[in-house]
């Protein structure tokens, strides 16, 4: 028996063929009338605008890449010209391909041992380690590691490289990832159950401890991004605006006990009603600075000093008395810092990260810092063969200062850390003992060129391996080797950078062809800055102080705010192009890292977190990007604003991930399948 109705035979229809046509053409403009109407959400802001500058983002180019190209090139027009002129410089056709064969295997050797140096040392429980799966891009096509090329990206994609990859990659099913976000998640959010409640750092405090403050001795992520949501601590209050921040903050937003003690200890810190005031009147801060500069008349604070490390912060006083001499101040919370005075230091408005000093290198490119600052840190410097002063020597900029500061000296300390300063070549400029205080400072100052190095009586430590890289700094360990300085000119570190602020839009001669970007980048947010984000998104600038770009490229966004009072965190990914260097270059501030996990701060850091494009690189690294607006909400103020440039394909879902934290939406605008979201955070937690 059939299964199914039986098919019923029609008389054919007797429309014209014109009529059909039209039929057609009639709905056609009817669905493109109603895919325009329900294809982007708008608001009333949005509903105004008709443009919003360039939405896509700006390319990027490696800088390091770049320069190894341009080399390449040169030494082939050498060996072409010597070849031809027949000359002692030239060799037989068939010699020559033989040597180029064995060099560029060689170097490819090399560049491979190099990039495994960085991410051998990666954890392997990391959440969404993508790193075992095929590389693939948004749209399902095959793509090159990104640190081995000369990354061009443009409009939320990434490029191609072609060539042999692409062949290879023919007649093989690609994988295809699904989208982002879930088009329709239902998120049901809670608050984290966490030892440290409102203070909670996921890669730093210890949740497996029964202490309430125990924390890593290395930074240490929990396999699982959280998905749960910080509470707030009782009665927090919006930050003081800046600048009265500067001396007094609500005590009860940053408030634990040993924070109590601390103060209690402290004749200038002085806990009136509900603030903690910061009482420099007697001028401890300045004066000190002072008598560095008389100390070291080389050192010239704002204009040859421009970025300074200081390791163990106190409780900023010493980034307070810089930030009057145009010298921005990075402050290194250590771990084991029970007191939090880096969170004291943020709540502020000065900038600062928790980190620890251990095996592993900080996130820094090497060369960056023009001075390095421990203030009575107590940091056993000479200690396990020196590997924390050699991680200095790295990050230090070559003819840069290191300031330490010390109480009650002691001699066997004394004598081991000068043993040690000699033997990676710093050059001991002044010692002085403050007749009051009985601390004692010394200035030291790395050397600028190579030739010291070959004058050391003991080789220890080594110099490292021309294959080792001193960029590479994300879970990778402390080399105990010291890294020949730069000696040509097409080399980062050759001369020191132009007096602040001529150094953030003048750029040296290493960068070559990268300045054509670095301008076109400026340009482009300065145009985008200018335009809309101070005056068309209803930011209120005057509560903004602590900015993030999270995903930075050559420090353009930061740059355009440097008229505005604020400091910007450049954080690079650690997947993009390494041009940190260059945004240290310019005399901005800027950090690695991975945002498959938490960020090393405390919750409620920044006022503003920029996100360009960010999430369209992530869809392949991480399994729950979803974590990443988490993270979002963790280290962003209540009050506080976000700023999301995506493709609209991820933004309407993301939409509505923030609607569903209670996060106002203040403006939308799409074009061209690209888009733009302002929000503003707010206190509510489930």
């Amino acid at each position: 028996m059939a299964v199914g109705k039986p098919v019923r035979h029609h008389k054919p229809r007797t429309f014209g063929f014109v009529a059909k046509v039209s039929v057609a053409v009639v709905l056609g403009l009817c669905f493109v009338v109603v895919w325009s109407a329900f294809s982007s959400p708008s608001t009333a802001v949005s509903e105004k605008r008709s443009s919003f500058g360039d939405i896509n983002e700006p390319p990027a180019v490696d800088p390091r890449k770049k320069a190894a190209v341009e080399k390449e090139k040169k030494k082939k027009k050498t060996r072409s010209a010597d070849s031809e002129a027949g000359g002692v410089g030239s060799r037989p056709k068939e010699e020559v391909k033989e040597k180029e064969s064995g060099r560029d295997a060689n170097s490819e050797k090399s560049e491979k041992s190099e990039k495994g140096e960085g991410e051998e040392e990666e954890r392997d429980g990391r959440e969404g380690n993508g790193d075992s799966e095929p590389d693939v891009d948004v749209d399902g096509e095959k793509e090159g590691p990104l640190e081995e090329r000369i990354e061009e990206e443009k409009d939320g994609d990434l490029a191609s490289d072609g060539g042999d990859d692409d062949n290879k990659t023919k007649g093989k099913k690609k994988k295809v990832l699904g989208p982002l976000f879930e088009p329709k998640g239902n998120y049901n959010w809670r608050e984290c159950n966490v030892k440290t409640g409102h203070n909670y750092i996921p890669c730093v405090d210890l949740e497996a401890s029964k202490f309430p403050r125990y924390r890593h001795h290395e930074r240490s992520c929990p396999r699982t991004v959280p998905h749960c949501l910080v509470a707030l601590p009782t009665g927090y209050q919006s930050p003081v605006p800046w600048p009265e921040s500067e001396w007094k903050i609500w005590y009860g937003n940053v408030a634990h006990s040993k924070l109590s003690a601390f103060i209690k200890r402290r004749s200038w810190l002085n806990l009136t009603g509900d603030h903690l005031i910061f009482n420099e009147s007697e001028g401890r801060a300045v004066h000190y600075l002072n008598s560095i500069e008389e100390m070291v008349p080389d050192i010239e604070w704002g204009k040859n000093i421009r970025i300074v490390l200081d390791i163990g912060c106190s409780d900023a006083s010493f980034s307070a008395s810089l930030l009057g001499k145009e010298v921005t101040t990075l402050s290194l919370g250590l771990m084991d810092d029970q007191v939090d005075l880096a969170q004291v230091a943020l709540e502020r408005g000065f900038p600062a990260v928790v980190g620890t000093l251990g095996n592993r290198r900080l996130p820094f490119p090497s060369g960056v810092f023009d001075a390095i600052h421990c203030g009575e840190c107590n940091i056993n410097w000479h200690s396990n063969g020196g590997k924390l002063l050699v991680e200095m020597n790295r990050i230090l900029r070559p003819g840069g200062y290191f300031v330490l500061a010390t109480k009650h000296g002691e001699i066997e300390r004394d004598e081991a850390m000068s043993t040690l300063t000699a033997s990676i070549c710093w050059n001991i400029l002044a010692h002085r003992t403050d007749e009051i205080s009985e601390v004692g400072v010394k200035i030291y100052q790395k050397p600028a060129s190579n030739d010291i190095y070959e004058l050391r009586r003991k080789k220890y430590p080594p110099l490292c391996k021309e294959n080792e890289d001193p960029d590479v700094a994300w879970y990778t360990p402390i080399r105990s080797c010291v890294y020949t300085l730069p000696s040509s000119i097409e080399q980062r570190g050759t001369d020191w950078p132009e007096e602040w602020p001529q150094r953030l839009n003048n750029f040296p001669e290493w960068l070559s062809d990268t300045r054509d970007h670095l301008i076109a980048d400026s340009k482009h947010w300065k145009t985008i800055v200018n335009k809309s984000y101070l005056n068309g998104m209803g930011i209120d600038w005057s509560k903004v102080r602590n900015v993030m770009d999270m995903k930075a490229i050559y420090g353009g966004f930061a740059a355009a705010l440097a008229p505005q009072k604020v400091w910007v965190m450049n954080v690079v990914p650690v997947h993009a192009p390494r041009t940190l260097p260059i945004i240290y270059e310019r005399g901005l501030l800027g950090i690695y890292h991975d945002w498959c996990e938490s960020f090393s701060t405390y919750p409620r850091s920044y006022d503003l977190l920029h996100v360009d494009h960010l999430f369209t690189r992530l869809k392949k690294r991480c399994n729950k990007p979803v974590g990443i607006v988490v993270e979002m909400d963790r280290i962003l103020r209540p009050g506080g604003w976000a700023i999301i440039r995506e493709k609209q394909k991820i933004l309407n879902p993301l939409e509505a991930i923030l609607r569903s934290l209670h996060w106002e939406i203040r403006m939308t605008f799409s074009k061209d399948k690209e888009g733009i979201i302002c929000a503003q955070k707010t206190t509510w937690r489930p």
